[in-house]
């Protein structure tokens, strides 16, 4: 476990919890930002990281802070390792952070019940529990935009629409190559429902992280087994290995969809015969937006960014982005909310939940057509947006369709029965006895 300090310099992050000058202390709101690096999930971690970071640090030269008071931002390295992300958030919590950022489905998982004892919110960016969107249950939990679950029922609608309709599912053959790990585990529910539902086979294809750079087994069996389509959840070296085994094998492209974390180099990495490659996405790519510009301006041309310039504005960068875009918001909602400038967990946790993110709020945060419009409430901390398909043309990303609306009707009652069965199963899980300051 090792820290980073960020933002408004290392003499005085490193205050953040100490004895000494409590007075400084008071006038920082204190970040967490759990990243890795470092090791085989390197290529995903580090672009989300470089966004993560500078979008906050800009808000600190930019506007000093938020409502008046400075970010301390702090990067704990985790390795995408389940045993030190819980590491770091007990070397955190001491701290009075406002939030969490796990950046780990396996890290979120064990910290969900810590939360509502700890008064800190999580906040699990489109992973994590699919079911913890439900607030009226997981109160200190939020996971938006969309859950896993809304993404893999969006995957098999994309296909359905490819095959003429959800009826021409039937008898249809879906691999799924996931990470065999809780994220890849997470929608499996939902998919084999969707099997049911819709009459086609569902084939397994797991990949052990000890073996993400070496998947000639998988894809031998993906050459034996001709699934018709092939959905992805991968991460890391997993996703860049994937795309160059599909190419190798001669598997088509246009029929490899990926939930929305591949990125620019894992695309890249597999040639010309990459083109093709489709995954889902919420939000825009690029710097043509006024609050990148800023982040260059103030943060990148500086030198006071770990990402080079070209890399500004690539899929996963701008992911970090928007995370902390959420962050902020969440923030100054809490300031707004409860009149304080310095505010704490318990505080942000209602910011966060009075999210209302509309066309006019990211114009004037700089975002306009950066990402749909998205309100959170005291009973959906997710939106449940829709998302579109986006397909590699051998150098970026390219937008093919409209926004895909979830399967709200199948992906709803999987997921209120998996949040009712979480509480059922943890003894003694509390009742939501939170206020709501808004209409649900």
């Amino acid at each position: 476990m090792s820290f980073r300090k960020l933002g408004i310099g290392a003499a005085v992050a490193a205050l953040i919890g100490a004895t000494a000058l409590p007075a400084l202390a008071q006038e920082t709101i204190y970040v967490p930002l759990f990243t890795y690096r470092t090791g085989p999930f390197a290529g995903s971690g580090i672009p989300i990281a470089n966004g993560l970071s500078d979008y906050l640090a800009m808000l600190n030269e930019r506007d000093g802070g938020i409502g008046g008071v400075k970010l301390a931002i702090e990067e704990c390295e985790t390795g995408y390792d389940t045993k030190k992300g819980v590491e770091c958030y007990e070397a955190v919590k001491g701290k009075n952070p406002v939030m969490v950022n796990p950046w780990s489905t396996g890290i979120t998982l064990p910290l969900i019940p810590r939360a509502a004892v700890d008064k800190i919110p999580i906040l699990s960016m489109a992973y994590g529990l699919s079911a913890s969107a439900r607030g009226d249950i997981f109160p200190w939990v939020f996971n938006p935009p969309n859950t896993y679950w809304d993404g893999a029922s969006m995957i098999i609608k994309y296909i359905a629409d490819q095959e003429g309709g959800l009826d021409k599912l039937k008898g249809k053959k879906i691999g799924y190559i996931h990470l065999d790990a809780s994220f890849g585990k997470e929608p499996i529910p939902l998919l084999e429902q969707l099997s049911k539902d819709f009459g086609f086979e569902l084939k397994m294809y797991p990949v052990g992280a000890q073996d993400m750079q070496n998947q000639s087994s998988q894809w031998l069996s993906v050459r034996r087994d001709r699934p018709d389509y092939m959905i992805m959840y991968g991460w890391g070296a997993l996703n860049s290995t994937a795309i160059k085994e599909a190419v190798r094998i001669g598997y088509p492209m246009k029929k490899f969809i990926s939930i929305w974390w591949p990125s620019e180099d894992d695309a890249r990495g597999a040639g010309d015969g990459a083109k093709g490659f489709k995954t889902l996405n919420w939000h825009a790519t690029g710097t043509d937006f006024p609050a990148i510009q800023d982040i260059i301006k103030h943060v990148v041309d500086k030198g006071h960014s770990k990402v080079s310039k070209d890399k500004v504005g690539e899929v996963l960068y701008n992911r970090g982005v928007y995370n902390s875009m959420l962050i902020a918001e969440g923030i100054r909602n809490a300031q707004k909310l409860t009149g304080k400038k310095v505010v704490t967990g318990e505080d942000v946790r209602r910011g966060l939940e009075s999210i209302n993110l509309d066309a006019a709020r990211l114009k004037e945060l700089g975002f306009e057509g950066f990402a749909s419009p998205i309100a959170l409430s005291c009973t959906d901390h997710n939106g449940h947006r829709a998302a579109f398909m986006q397909e590699w043309d051998g150098a970026k990303w390219v937008k093919i369709t409209e926004p895909i609306e979830p399967m709200t009707d199948h992906v709803r009652a999987q997921l209120d029965a998996a949040a009712k069965d979480y509480a059922e199963k943890n003894t003694g899980w509390p009742k939501r006895t939170e206020a709501c300051d808004k209409a649900s």
